[in-house]
């Protein structure tokens, strides 16, 4: 069992500028003392959750830049975020496609429904287009 004199529990109420020392503290007890990987993963969870409350004038990078641990970004948390940053990333891409087939003469709903994006994102990207665009 998981046993510590400091606890996961207090770090919940505990100040900001030492919760982040005893955070590490726990990651390094439950690394000892947890050799089931499941339990030492919740456990993982429970302090990532703590922390990303605790911590919200932080962005996710300073947080992981904190706890530089291969088992913190394995956390639902963290994989969470990735595959947000992977859509957000494709979706970006493909509007940034949006001028290029507009010049093609494509539509605004024909590259909405070609690229799979809502139409709203397409005619935004067609609206900044257009006032980007230099007069001749």
């Amino acid at each position: 069992m998981f046993s510590s004199k400091y606890t996961k529990y207090q770090l919940v109420v505990e100040k900001q500028e030492t919760a982040i020392d005893h955070t590490k503290q726990l990651i390094q007890k439950s690394r000892q003392q947890l050799t089931d990987a499941s339990k030492r993963q919740k456990v993982l969870e429970l302090l990532e959750t703590i922390l990303v409350y605790k911590l919200s004038n932080l962005t996710r990078q300073e947080i992981e830049a904190m706890f530089t641990l291969d088992e913190l970004k394995q956390t639902r948390y963290f994989r969470e975020v990735a595959e947000e940053a992977n859509v957000a990333g494709k979706l970006e891409g493909k509007l940034e496609t949006v001028p290029l087939l507009l010049q093609l003469g494509l539509t605004v709903e024909q590259i909405a429904a070609n690229l799979g994006v809502d139409i709203e994102a397409v005619r935004k990207v067609a609206e900044k287009s257009v006032d980007e665009t230099p007069s001749e």
